[in-house]
């Protein structure tokens, strides 16, 4: 398998002076603990230069013990990022990239395992209570202002998007193969089944009902039945509107006709169980029963499909809507005061203003927001495991092991430095504890 480099996509000039000052960081520690070595090198061999006595002895022993821990040290920080081609040892050697997959594996599950789980996300809300950061935050006008902001932008984005070329054939094919796909007699069908489940239908009616006696009550709607009923004995029957009073026939006609209209309104209001009700609800379940298994039906859902997708006049209809509405998104998105930002930032500082003032609202939403957590965490965290398992397999071993060294790598070279001090400390300790019946015969002479 191919390793791709882990950092290709990383070519912001702020990415890129990152890196050279943590590259000049491990460099520093390096000579630091490089320093020190010589350091005690340097130490070691002047001993030799001095007449040798018991304190010589004592400075030579700590500069060789300081010595092998530095060395030591140097070793295990060193195998963790490269090869030493030391024998029996290199194998042993290079560990981060060698050992690279199971790193990431381990990785991706500790980061599932605690980090993800269901139990630290909802731990997670409790502690931080996010309905009301989310409050606190939409009520400045600053963060509402830079959200309309950072819609704004994104919207634009989708924009540069969809205006592509290939997109905008791919977005056409997709749509006509949506329309294909779909059985718009069946689903007529069900959606009115689902408008008039359990007759949900007759509380449209009864507002119906209510609203008709209202109009049929007004002076207009009198007047222009009356009007009606005038102009059609005028036309039907010319003769007979010369020697009948036709205008007291209109306005009497209309108030008889509103009256009975009026009537039956009001008792199909009160009677939840109407004849016309049943009658209605009998033709809705027939219409649906025609739409669900009439071939009339679904040869003219199969031509409103067919319509849909491939009349060229409906295509240039809708797309010069698209284009105008675009034009105008582009227009308003370029305007420094554009109303659709100004727009979401009203929204945004509503709705911060109304978590504010609800604290049983804030609740239920950190409530929701558990629950989600709980039902979603599994899904998720799996998936950024996986993520980042496939992630790091697919990085150069190499490339990262020089990677994880410019992170953590001058925090490592304090090991080396500790291990040089210790290691000189031990041998004071060693020396001493070797020689303690010297040291104690010079102390008592004195």
């Amino acid at each position: 398998m191919q390793m791709l480099p882990m950092e290709d996509h990383l070519d912001s000039p702020g990415v890129h002076a990152a890196a050279a000052a943590r590259a000049a960081h491990l460099a520093r520690a390096k000579w630091q603990a490089t320093g020190l070595f010589i350091a005690v090198l340097v130490v070691f061999a002047l001993t030799y230069a001095f007449p040798q006595n018991l304190w010589v002895e004592c400075v030579r022993a700590m500069a060789e013990a300081a010595m092998i821990g530095a060395l030591a040290d140097w070793f295990a920080v060193s195998a963790l990022f490269r090869r030493i081609p030391l024998p029996y040892l290199a194998r042993h050697t290079n560990i981060i990239a060698r050992n690279k997959d199971r790193i990431g594996e381990n990785l991706s599950v500790f980061v599932r395992d605690r980090f993800l789980d269901a139990p630290s996300l909802v731990g997670m809300i409790r502690r931080h209570d996010p309905a009301d950061l989310l409050a606190q935050w939409l009520t400045s006008p600053a963060n509402a202002g830079l959200l309309g902001k950072q819609v704004a932008r994104l919207i634009s984005t989708a924009l540069d998007t969809i205006e592509d070329e290939k997109i905008q054939e791919l977005l056409n094919r997709a749509a006509r193969a949506l329309i294909g796909h779909l059985d718009i007699s069946r689903g007529m069908a069900a959606a009115l089944g689902a408008l008039t489940h359990e007759r949900r239908h007759q509380v449209l009616l009864d507002d119906l009902l209510v609203r008709l006696g209202s109009l049929l009550q007004s002076t207009d709607t009198r007047n222009f039945i009356a009007g009606t009923l005038v102009n059609w004995i005028k036309r039907e029957h010319p003769l007979k509107q010369k020697v009948l009073p036709t205008d007291w026939l209109g306005g009497k006609g209309a108030s008889a006709i509103s009256h009975a209209v009026e009537t039956l309104l009001v008792e199909v209001a009160r009677d939840p169980n109407h004849q016309l009700r049943d009658t209605l609800d009998t033709a809705i379940a027939r219409l649906i029963e025609r739409m669900q298994n009439d071939p009339d039906w679904e040869r003219r859902g199969e031509e409103i499909r067919s319509y849909l997708q491939n009349d060229e006049a409906l295509g240039s209809y809708v797309h010069d809507i698209w284009a105008e509405l675009r034009r105008k998104l582009r227009e308003d998105l370029q305007d420094e005061h554009s109303a659709l930002a100004r727009n979401v930032s009203q929204m945004g500082q509503w709705l911060g203003m109304s978590l504010a003032g609800d604290a049983a609202l804030r609740h239920r939403l950190n409530v929701r927001l558990e629950l989600w957590a709980a039902q979603w965490a599994p899904d998720v965290a799996q998936s950024v495991a996986e993520h980042i398992r496939a992630t790091v397999q697919r990085w150069d071993a190499q490339e990262m092991a020089e990677l994880v060294e410019q992170h953590i790598g001058s925090d490592l070279q304090y090991i080396r430095i500790n291990g040089t001090i210790v290691g000189g400390l031990i041998g004071l300790v060693l020396f001493v504890i070797s020689h303690a019946s010297i040291i104690w015969g010079l102390v008592a002479r004195s």
